[in-house]
């Protein structure tokens, strides 16, 4: 169990770089709007959401190195996007190499949505896989802390002060690769290539009992659905899940509020240090609130975190709406925001990249997380691009409003349609939700011992 631990702390590591690169861009908003001159669509659509528009490519077709070349040589090339992206864009001197870059590093983080969580998922025992996916999560809210913190204390170094912002991120970004080289292939992945003795060996350092020879079996079976895709008939019902929770994940506003923390802030009356201070405690309360899930997800189950978050999603949004409307002022704009950012943390956070790497079968995995991100982040690079046009527009109570009302449609997508995929094998899993006549109650049964 040591080292499926140390592999998937490693692949997850991905997602630290994904949370550091996805936040970072705060800190340098309103400075980089000023040096510019840019108005508010072009520094919104730009500017501040070409990474997210570089996320929709990497996820559109990250799927297809992840299948191709593997999960690991995939998670390999992520962390030099990443570090490239860091870089240029830190010595940019325009607006548009500065989005290019930033275009490049959004690549990286849409096809670490795929490659991560099907790596970890594939090396899981079915009894740990839910904490272990979750270990990306953490990662991003960890990425995301010490992206908040990082810059508040690079805030005051003179006028370049985004360039060290956003260039810090080469040196995570670095220590990433070397530590990617050590991590072996994902052994379904070699299966799936038929590479089988490649794949007994580092099924054996996974858990010397496995049933190995039903992974074999499945892959052949599987080798001979090649010609499958995810848009055919019996895997609707996983595609569905897999659009909802996505799409429902990005109309909380999750992305348009960690993208835009500090502004938000400061349109509820805090000034500038304090509204900075504040977005350090959004990622302490991230952090907190994910570690608690992750504890949680494969003893509660993925259903009834999401049934916790979305009554928080509501109450807490409902409440920063009233703020604004009201103009309560003070710290109950923080405060309600917290509580949002704990419920998504504890919910939407903790599940989305495990239920989405579970969902799917082995041979069109990678595809299906695809579409799943794909949607994420299209979803999130058109959100947080319209935030600075829709508050001057129609005012923060009426955006988060909407985001309000959408999370009661998630609630009822969790009562009616999510189903339970806890402790199930992968293999059973997916038997059991592209049956034509699926039986959502028959999921919730045990998988058999023995298979990974």
């Amino acid at each position: 169990m040591n080292k499926i631990l140390l592999w998937s702390v490693t692949a997850a590591l991905a997602g630290f770089l994904f949370g550091f690169d996805t936040v970072v861009i705060s800190g340098a908003d309103k400075q980089l709007q000023l040096l510019w001159h840019s108005s508010d669509a072009f520094h919104g659509s730009v500017v501040m959401a070409m990474a997210l528009w570089g996320t929709v490519i990497g996820a559109i077709f990250g799927g297809f190195p992840t299948n191709k070349i593997g999960r690991k040589k995939t998670l390999f090339w992520i962390g030099v996007l990443f570090l490239v992206s860091a870089v240029g864009a830190a010595f940019a001197n325009d607006p548009y190499v500065f989005a290019a870059f930033r275009f490049l590093g959004g690549i990286g983080v849409g096809a670490s949505t795929i490659a991560a969580p099907a790596y970890v998922s594939e090396i899981a025992p079915a009894d740990k896989r839910g904490r272990l996916v979750a270990l990306y999560q953490f990662n991003i809210v960890l990425g995301i802390l010490v992206a908040f913190i990082s810059n508040y204390f690079l805030k005051d170094i003179g006028d370049n002060s985004w360039r060290w912002m956003i260039g810090v991120q080469a040196f995570p970004s670095l220590i990433y690769l070397l530590f990617i080289l050590v991590i072996p292939e994902s052994p379904r992945w070699l299966l799936s290539k038929n590479r089988i003795d490649e794949a007994r060996l580092i099924l054996f350092k996974i858990d010397p009992s496995a049933d190995i020879k039903s992974l074999v079996d499945d892959s052949n079976e599987n080798r001979a659905k090649k010609h499958e895709n995810i848009f055919m008939k019996k895997y609707r019902f996983p595609l569905v899940l897999a659009f909802l929770i996505a799409f429902f994940n990005q109309f909380s506003g999750i992305n348009a509020f960690l993208y835009y923390a500090p502004r938000i802030f400061e349109e509820a009356g805090l000034g500038q240090n304090t509204a900075l201070l504040s977005s350090i405690g959004i990622g302490i309360t991230n952090l907190i609130f994910t570690l608690i899930g992750v504890a949680l997800i494969d003893k509660l189950g993925r259903k009834l975190l999401m049934y916790v978050g979305s009554v928080g999603y509501i109450i807490s949004l409902g409440l920063v709406s009233a703020s604004f409307y009201y103009n309560w002022g003070g710290l109950t704009v923080p405060i309600f925001l917290f509580l949002f950012i704990a419920s998504h943390a504890i919910g939407q956070g903790a599940v989305i990249w495990v239920f989405i790497s579970e969902i799917f079968p082995n041979h069109i995995r990678a595809s299906g997380q695809a579409f799943g991100s794909s949607v994420h982040w299209v979803l999130a690079a058109i959100i947080p691009s319209l935030i600075p046009m829709l508050f001057s527009e129609i005012g923060p109570e009426v955006v988060f409003l909407i985001f309000t009302l959408m999370m009661v449609l998630q609630l009822l997508f969790v009562i009616f349609l999510m189903p339970e995929t806890k402790g199930i094998s992968l293999e059973v899993l997916s038997e059991k939700l592209t049956k034509k006549n699926i039986n959502k109650n028959e999921i919730n049964e045990t998988s058999p011992a023995g298979i990974l």
